[in-house]
C-alpha cells in the first residue's frame, strides 16, 4: 500500500503508475474522499475548540452564580454538529481506506514502459537451446511412456489442470525440492521455513497484496474465510506482520517449499496443456526483508540465486525485465526467468523475482528502527527458487535422448539416489 501523504503530494506520479500498469484504480475518487475527510476533520477540530471555550465560559458563569442557559443551548447545538461531523469523517475514512487498497505500487524508475510481454527487454541469457538430431517430444508424451505423470487420474480426482506424479516422476519432484532447498540454505544463506500453514486468514492475504484486488484468482474456504496459499510468499512474509524488527537482524532471508494453489481465473487460452498451467504446483520460494537502501542490490542477488538452480540443472534460460504493463499490482520491479522447452518450442516462465519496496510492509505493518531510532518500513522481496511444474516440463524436454530416455542432470543425481536416467 502506498502512503496516503505520498499520493496526496504526487497525484500525477500515481496516476501515471495506474495507467502504465493497465490498472483501473479510481484515484480521483480517493482524492475526493481524502479532501472530504480532511474538511470534516478540520471543521470537527474547530467545533471542538468552540466546545472547550464555551465549557470554560459556562464554568466561569456558574462559579459567579450567573445564568448560563444561553450557553448551554449553544453547547447542545455544537455537540450535535460535532457528532454529525464525526460520522461524516468516519464514513469518509472507511471509504478512503477501501479505495487506498486498490492503488497499485509505483514502478521503479528503471522499469521500461510497455503494455505486454512483447515489451519486456531480455537483459541476459544463459546456455544455448539444445539442437536435436531427432524431433524432441513434448513432456506429456514422455510422461505417458514412462508413467511418471498422470493427468487423467488427477482430473478424475479434482478436474482439469491438475497433475499427479508417480514412480520416477514422484522421485524427480521430491529430489528437485531437496536440491533447491539444499542450495538456498547451504550456499545462499537462507533460513528454511518448513510446513507453514497452507491455508491463511484474510489479513495474511491482504498483507502481501493478493486481497482485495486478486480475490477471484484465489481458492477461498468460505465457511472460515480462509484462503489456500497461492505461494509461500504469503505465510512467510506474514511471519513478521505487526512486528518491529531489529535493524541488526536485517537482511532476513527465508526459503520455503510449499504446494501452491491458483484458480487462474480468466487466464486460459494458450499455454494450458499438461504441466504448462496447473491449479496446484510445488514451488521453493525465497523471501527477503531488508533495509530500503539495499533492496535493489538484494533483488539482483535474489535473481542470481534463482539462476543458480537452473544452471546446475543445465537448463538454458533467459532473463526478462518486466515492463510497466506486465508488473504485478504490488511489485515495483520484477525479473522473469524463462526456460526453453524444446518439445513445445516455447519459453516458459519458471521464476519471478520482485522488489515490492515498502508496499507489502506498509500493508502488513513490518517495521524496523533506523540508525537514528526512527521507525521505518522494511522493503520486502521474493522470488521463485524455482517453480517445479514448469521446471519439470523443461527438464524432461531438454534432457530427453534419442532412445526416449531422459538424462538426470549430474547435480541432481545425488538427490535421486544416484539415478542417472529415467527410462
Amino acid at each position: 500500500m502506498l502512503d496516503l501523504a505520498f499520493i496526496r503530494n504526487n497525484p500525477d506520479a500515481v496516476r501515471r503508475a495506474i495507467r502504465e500498469k493497465n490498472d483501473k484504480a479510481d484515484l480521483d475518487k480517493l482524492l475526493a474522499l481524502d479532501a472530504e475527510r480532511r474538511k470534516a476533520l478540520g471543521e470537527f477540530e474547530t467545533l471542538r475548540s468552540e466546545q472547550n471555550r464555551v465549557s470554560k465560559e459556562i464554568a466561569a458563569r456558574k462559579k459567579a452564580k450567573q445564568d448560563a442557559e444561553d450557553l448551554l443551548l449553544q453547547m447542545r447545538a455544537v455537540a450535535e454538529k460535532v457528532k454529525a461531523l464525526e460520522a461524516v469523517a468516519r464514513e469518509a475514512e472507511a471509504l478512503l481506506q477501501k479505495e487506498l487498497t486498490y492503488i497499485p505500487n509505483i514502478p521503479a524508475a528503471d522499469v521500461p514502459s510497455g503494455r505486454s510481454a512483447e515489451d519486456n527487454p531480455i537483459v541476459r541469457s544463459w546456455g544455448t537451446p539444445k539442437k536435436f538430431d531427432f524431433k524432441p517430444r513434448p513432456h506429456w508424451e514422455i510422461a505417458a511412456q514412462y508413467d511418471i505423470i498422470d493427468f487423467e487420474r488427477a482430473a478424475k480426482l479434482a478436474g482439469s489442470h491438475f497433475a499427479l506424479f508417480k514412480g520416477d516422476g514422484a522421485r524427480l519432484e521430491r529430489a528437485l525440492v531437496n536440491f533447491m532447498l539444499e542450495i538456498h540454505t547451504r550456499e545462499h544463506g537462507y533460513k528454511e521455513i518448513f510446513s507453514p500453514p497452507l491455508i491463511v486468514n484474510r489479513a495474511s492475504m491482504f498483507g502481501t497484496g493478493q486481497l482485495p484486488k486478486l480475490e477471484e484468482d484465489m481458492y477461498r474456504c468460505e465457511l472460515d474465510d480462509f484462503f489456500l496459499i497461492p505461494t509461500a510468499e504469503v505465510p512467510v512474509t506474514n511471519l513478521h506482520r505487526d512486528e518491529l524488527l531489529d535493524r541488526a537482524a536485517l537482511p532476513i532471508k527465508y526459503t520455503c517449499y510449499t504446494p501452491c494453489f491458483r484458480r487462474e481465473a480468466g487466464s486460459y487460452g494458450r499455454d494450458t496443456r499438461a504441466l504448462m498451467r496447473v491449479h496446484q504446483f510445488d514451488k521453493v520460494e525465497m523471501v527477503k526483508m531488508v533495509r530500503p537502501e539495499t533492496s535493489y542490490q538484494e533483488l539482483e542477488s535474489l535473481l542470481v540465486n534463482a539462476e543458480t538452480i537452473l544452471q546446475r540443472l543445465e537448463l538454458p534460460y533467459r532473463v526478462a525485465k518486466l515492463c510497466t504493463g506486465e508488473l504485478s499490482f504490488a511489485a515495483a520491479k520484477c525479473y522473469d526467468i524463462e526456460c526453453w522447452a524444446p518439445g513445445i518450442e516455447r519459453w516458459m516462465e519458471v521464476s519471478s523475482c520482485s522488489n515490492f519496496e515498502a508496499f507489502q510492509a506498509r500493508r502488513a505493518n513490518i517495521r524496523y528502527r533506523d540508525e537514528n531510532g526512527k521507525q521505518e518500513y522494511v522493503h520486502t522481496l521474493n522470488g521463485s527458487g524455482v517453480a517445479l511444474a514448469r521446471t519439470v516440463l523443461c527438464l524432461l524436454e531438454t534432457h530427453q535422448q534419442a532412445d526416449g530416455s531422459v538424462t538426470i542432470p549430474a547435480a541432481l543425481r545425488p538427490f535421486m539416489g544416484g539415478q542417472e536416467r529415467i527410462g
